[in-house]
């Protein structure tokens, strides 16, 4: 357990220049080692908040605890209504940012607004599936408020508990533009304002400051001051939008549009894929045992042949 540890180089040290190190992975330790989940190497799932979401209480057995999954991505946005079973994780509905330029949003499809746009598609797809979606209509109108989904008629509001992985939840991520989308389109998310933009101890929750992300005004602020302070910059880090017509004027106007667009049609619409392209193969078909002796009977008959004729 013990190892001596020498802190002179002496050839033969003395007593006094001689420290005992012990010993920390012994044997037992290496015997006892468990090899953690393999997402967990990986460092995708935290496993000790996926517990907390995805157990349920006994006396409820078999009664799905759903959850809403935010994903983000370098170029889109993942949202998901997700059950944990045993065989595994079922997914109930998904909405993706790559369907908004179905709806009108071409550009940013990453930003706050876009998150926001996301998840009130997923909730609408949600409960239209589910035959909720007349009873439950959300917050039609995005005024940035708080809202909270209350129970109507015979049946409960459908809920989900946010799961955000191993995002760092900070005050106004995109995260939660995704839930207050997914709350204002009608499913029941537990939550308050505290991750919302601008929110702090001294003067709280803002719901104007929170209105102009959902409709992507701080856009329309930045691409105005480039107009203004550097066009050349302006320019290139706009070209999309320059190349689209989108005016730093109609950005609110687009989201508003898209919100109600949604509302009309959350429906998925099927994509075509594309045909499988066949290459030309250059390995030889396999043939059968019949065939191969035809073969040798073939080139066996060619050489004889060849041999009476000399």
């Amino acid at each position: 357990l013990f190892e001596p540890s020498y802190s002179s180089p002496l050839i033969n040290p003395s007593p006094l220049t001689m420290s005992i190190i012990k010993r920390i992975k012994t044997k037992a330790y290496h015997k006892r080692y468990q090899v953690k989940f393999r997402r967990r190497r990986e460092g995708k799932t935290d496993y000790y908040a996926r517990r907390k979401l995805v157990t349920q209480d006994r006396r409820k057995y078999d009664a799905p605890k759903h959850r809403l999954v935010v994903r983000f991505t370098h170029r889109d946005i993942i949202c998901q209504i997700i059950d944990a079973k045993l065989p595994g994780d079922v997914v109930v509905a998904s909405a993706y940012a790559h369907e908004l330029p179905r709806y009108g949003v071409k550009l940013g499809l990453t930003n706050y607004a876009a998150a926001y746009c996301t998840g009130l598609l997923l909730a609408r797809r949600t409960l239209a599936k589910l035959g909720l979606g007349e009873t439950y209509e959300g917050q039609v109108e995005a005024d940035g408020e708080m809202y909270n989904v209350e129970p109507e008629g015979d049946k409960r509001p459908f809920r989900a508990l946010l799961d955000v992985g191993l995002t760092r939840t900070t005050t106004g991520h995109r995260v939660f533009a995704a839930m207050k989308g997914v709350v204002d389109g009608g499913v029941d998310v537990p939550h308050n304002e505290k991750r919302f933009p601008a929110y702090n101890k001294e003067d709280g929750f803002d719901a104007e400051e929170l209105k102009k992300r959902i409709f992507g005004e701080h856009v329309q602020e930045y691409m105005e001051y480039l107009q203004e302070e550097d066009p050349e910059k302006y320019e290139k880090a706009f070209s999309r939008y320059i190349k689209e017509g989108v005016e730093p004027d109609g950005i609110a106007d687009m989201y508003k549009a898209a919100h109600e667009a949604i509302r009309k049609d959350p429906a998925p619409k099927p994509t075509t894929k594309k045909a499988k392209t066949e290459y030309k193969k250059y390995n030889q078909p396999k043939i059968s045992y019949e065939q191969r002796r035809e073969n040798v009977k073939t080139k066996m008959a060619a050489v004889l042949a060849k041999a009476a004729a000399e």
